[in-house]
């Protein structure tokens, strides 16, 4: 395996001392033209590439945010990508590139991309209720934000959609409805197993919602693939009396097929509301009832907070919230 060409070879092709490349790369110190010109022209013919830390051990910043996003599967990797071009976007807005993290590596990817001084920030996503990585965030000494609430935040920069505003809000608007029973189509159960911290904050406050307006609340968790929400809704429908109101935190469009296949139309024969983007929610044939979790709108405010918090380093810890907001459309009937 060739060896891989170091600084010190830089200075021995270029006929000048170690330090002297290394103000060349840094800038901090002036360099007079011709040897600024015989460095470069070493660097060229070596092929050398200096190494992030380097750079930022000479002062400079790398220009680089790393995101840290677990794609533990291909529905949860679709799921994340409207966050991850939101970041990509305002990160290259402030000239800054975006490494992306995609392997579930637990802490070992913070200390990775920061022991080896990759990047200036990083965003970490894809939270744990009980997240090893908050413990390591602490000791990184860079700026780091969490998207999602770990339940050890101490000191920590956290920011997420109010998931257990939105919970409270569409289970009151079945309870106004006149619903007596809500049916969550919740998230598939390797989420839960894995403690995803916005799945039990949502489902908490869609217990505690539905007791403070005395509706039964019954949890059906959707398995991932094909046809799962299909067979969720038949099981649903399939007990005797009249339908209970719909609540799908995930799978929106496929309960609305479900339930039209079936010819029970949302607003006329059923309630359907759902925690979806408005775009998805207007798009279908009949337009749900909808809370949007935002996911540009949180990424964004975190990218203005993370470059914030390069600007002012060691600003104290804090949890921000996306308030959630409900958007009635024409899947739910009038009450009586």
């Amino acid at each position: 395996m060739a060896r891989v060409p170091t600084s010190k070879d830089v200075a021995r092709v270029a006929g000048v001392s170690q330090s002297t490349v290394s103000y060349v790369m840094s800038g901090k110190r002036p360099i007079s033209e011709k040897t600024r010109r015989l460095v470069e022209d070493a660097i060229a013919q070596l092929t050398y590439q200096p190494h992030a830390g380097a750079r930022a051990l000479a002062g400079r910043r790398t220009n680089v945010v790393a995101a840290v996003v677990p794609f533990r599967t291909p529905l949860s990797a679709h799921g994340l990508m409207a966050f991850v071009e939101e970041i990509a976007l305002a990160a290259r807005a402030r000239d800054h590139d975006l490494l992306i993290v995609t392997a579930d590596e637990g802490p070992g990817a913070l200390q990775r991309v920061a022991g080896r001084a990759l990047c200036d920030a990083v965003v970490v996503m894809e939270v744990r209720t009980d997240d090893e990585r908050a413990a390591v965030a602490r000791s990184l000494g860079r700026p780091t934000l969490f998207i999602g609430f770990p339940q050890d935040a101490e000191g920590l920069h956290c920011i997420d959609f109010d998931f257990e505003g939105a919970a409270r809000l569409l289970v009151a608007e079945l309870a106004a409805a006149g619903n007596r029973e809500v049916v969550v189509l919740g998230w598939a159960p390797e989420l839960a197993e894995l403690g995803i911290n916005y799945v039990s904050r949502f489902r908490a406050a869609a217990e505690a919602a539905a007791a403070e307006h005395g509706v039964a609340l019954r949890w059906c968790a959707v398995p991932s693939g094909h046809g799962a929400v299909e067979e969720c809704v038949a099981d649903v429908l399939g007990a005797p009396g009249a339908p209970p109101g719909l609540l799908a935190s995930t799978g929106a469009q496929a309960a609305l097929s479900a339930l039209l296949r079936r010819e029970l139309v949302p607003g006329r024969d059923v309630d359907l509301v759902a925690l979806c983007t408005d775009a998805e929610a207007e798009a279908l044939p009949v337009p749900l009832t909808a809370v949007s979790p935002q996911p540009r709108d949180v990424s964004r405010q975190a990218m203005e907070w993370l470059f914030a918090l390069l600007e002012a380093p060691g600003s104290p810890g804090e949890l921000r919230r996306v308030p959630a907001e409900l958007t009635r459309r024409r899947s739910v009937r009038t009450a009586g």
